[in-house]
């Protein structure tokens, strides 16, 4: 039975949790930005170069051919989905991080060398300054 339990313990912790809602969330995302890529961008870059869809694109060197459009679409699908992600998830986190950092310090600056320090040293680990009474900076 403890083993039953242990198991249970093991699939309600948070980081099990998070995991299975990130997969899922991105493979729902991965999606949305593929019909991104196929339905309004590739059709942009087809009124540029031409062609809707770079999966015929090829070449022949020496009686070998060489399929370089469906790699055109992977790379244009990647770099989309890079975009997507950094502009709508990492930079805005980011900006909340900061945020949330002057909201709630948890560190202070030694006012000898300018280094962060935790809110309850009392002596900078770098300096060695004696900074006074915790919490007070």
């Amino acid at each position: 039975m403890t083993l039953l339990t242990d198991f249970k313990k093991f699939l309600l912790r948070g980081n099990v949790v998070d995991l299975a809602v990130a997969v899922v969330i991105g493979t729902a995302f991965a999606a949305v930005v593929k019909a991104l890529v196929a339905d309004l961008l590739t059709p942009i870059i087809a009124l540029i170069f031409g062609k809707p869809n770079f999966g015929a694109l090829s070449f022949t060197v020496n009686s070998s051919h060489f399929l370089y459009g469906d790699f055109v679409n992977n790379v244009i699908t990647f770099l989309s989905i890079a975009a997507a992600v950094f502009f709508f998830v990492v930079a805005p986190v980011n900006r909340l991080m900061v945020r949330r950092a002057k909201e709630d310090p948890d560190t202070k600056e030694c006012p000898e060398c300018t280094s962060a320090i935790p809110l309850a040293a009392r002596r900078c680990p770098l300096c060695t300054a004696q900074i006074g009474a915790a919490g007070i900076a």
